[in-house]
């Protein structure tokens, strides 16, 4: 039986619907300053992916295409297979990839940021990785929050930011952050991807350029069309938690162009 999973509403008096996948190694909340902003336009959607869900800390990640598929029969069942946007961060992106890929949700627009993209590797070097990503991952979990702080862009995060991070960590079983790591570095795609009749965009920040290379090259193949847009200043997953108010302004503009 499929697990049921928490959906996170704002805004449902508004007709036009976003769908906001969020990044590993964080909760939903961590929206909170945009859905402030958006909620008084747009119908927000924020699933809460499991073994990142603060209410059910018992839950466990299992793959990008499973959990793809959970959002998109809750949506379904919902009525809402089509809305306005999708939106997906880092891990998030990659449920929004996935999701175009299963063609099972229809959408006026598409924003990755910083989407992940499955590495096309020999299966021992991923692996490899995975490992790697998992003992970072652990060392960071059991860290204290002095000694997180201080491999921290303190400029950009304060104390509050690092507790944060902290608990978030905590939260996470070994499983998960296996998982959570592997999966999203190595979904499957269909051999044949649909081409979504709608403008997607494809946002990075301006620090982070170098390690998007290979996610870049990758949507370039799979979605020629999309629009690249490179965010100055930022790095990976910074839009909107520290630019609240301009990455919902940005978010705005695209999906309200024509």
């Amino acid at each position: 039986m499929e697990e049921s999973i928490t959906v996170h509403e704002f805004g449902k008096e508004n007709p036009n619907i976003i769908v906001m996948y969020h990044p590993l190694g964080v909760w939903w909340d961590v929206y909170e300053y945009v859905i402030k902003i958006l909620e008084k336009d747009y119908h927000l959607i924020i699933p809460s992916i499991p073994g990142l869900d603060p209410d059910k800390p018992e839950s466990e990640f299992t793959s990008i295409e499973e959990i793809e598929e959970q959002i998109t029969n809750w949506l379904i069942k919902n009525e809402y297979s089509h809305v306005k946007c999708l939106f997906g961060c880092s891990m998030g992106g990659a449920l929004v990839i996935r999701t175009l890929a299963s063609n099972r949700i229809t959408t006026d627009y598409v924003v990755i940021d910083a989407g992940i993209t499955p590495y096309q590797l020999p299966k021992i070097f991923t692996y490899f990785i995975g490992i790697k990503d998992w003992c970072m991952t652990e060392i960071g979990k059991h860290s204290s929050v002095k000694v997180l702080n201080s491999v921290v862009d303190t400029n950009k995060f304060d104390k509050n930011d690092i507790i944060y991070i902290k608990k978030v960590l905590n939260s996470m079983s070994s499983k998960t952050i296996w998982r959570g790591f592997y999966s999203t570095n190595n979904y499957s795609m269909p051999k044949e991807i649909p081409q979504p009749n709608c403008p997607i965009q494809y946002w990075y920040g301006e620090e982070e350029k170098k390690a998007r290379e290979w996610d870049i090259e990758y949507i370039k193949k799979i979605f020629p069309k999309t629009v690249f847009v490179e965010n100055k200043g930022q790095n990976h997953a910074e839009y909107f938690t520290l630019y609240p108010e301009e990455f919902c302004k940005k978010l705005k503009e695209f999906i309200e162009s024509s």
